[in-house]
């Protein structure tokens, strides 16, 4: 399944727009079944995770709400 997600030209793989493009992770949210792919920018060709789509919802509102910030005078 990985390497069809990789290969796959209707995968549309996304990157966030403050990543500059590179040294960041590309998603794709647009799978069969609803999942959510993830991959490293640098190496395309690389492992995938894959994820519920509401998985990837909490981990989104756990960022947003900086649960992953490091903590303050760091």
């Amino acid at each position: 399944m990985f390497s069809y997600l990789v290969s796959d030209p209707s995968t549309q793989w996304k990157v966030s727009t403050r990543s500059g493009g590179t040294n960041c992770v590309e998603v794709a949210t647009t799978l069969p079944g609803g999942g959510v792919a993830i991959r490293d920018t640098k190496d395309r060709r690389g492992p995938v995770l894959l994820c519920s789509a509401g998985t990837w919802r909490q981990f989104l509102t756990a960022v947003q709400s900086g649960a992953f910030d490091p903590p303050s005078g760091h």
